[in-house]
């Protein structure tokens, strides 16, 4: 073992050994309080999910909040879902205050939250209860 990273014993003092730096934190910008409050995160129902064509990435939700009528919500989440019919009736959450944006010729009034890792492992963000469409993050 080398020398430099062997653990003290009576013979060897503490300040001969090289510390070992710790790891760097993966750091983001930091916003506050304020800017994260804009933020409208909501349950949504998705009710309908269509494919788009001459996409294979892009999936078409319509998604009640409980706002009287459905929004259109186009997400890339397609190579994830193959039976996206499987969607259907699934409460996740969105984020609401987006201004829209227009996609293949179509808008879409929110972000559907999800994570995934870099190994392919995809997780949508759903409520866990009985929690109603419409329903805040706080």
């Amino acid at each position: 073992m080398n020398e430099e990273h062997k653990i003290p014993t009576p013979s060897t003092s503490i300040s001969t050994l090289t510390p070992v730096p710790a790891p760097t934190p993966v750091s983001s910008p930091r916003i506050s309080y304020d800017d994260f409050a804009k933020v409208e995160m909501t349950v949504g129902k998705i009710l309908s999910v269509e494919s788009i064509p001459k996409s294979d990435k892009l999936l078409k939700l319509s998604v009640d909040f409980a706002e009287g009528s459905p929004r259109t919500i186009l997400s890339g989440i397609a190579k994830y879902f193959p039976e996206s019919q499987t969607l259907v009736g699934k409460r996740c959450m969105f984020v609401t205050n987006l201004a829209p944006r227009m996609m293949m010729g179509m808008e879409s009034n929110g972000m559907i939250l999800a994570v995934s890792t870099s190994d392919g492992k995809f997780s949508l963000l759903e409520p866990s209860g009985d929690i109603p469409e419409g329903t805040k993050a706080k």
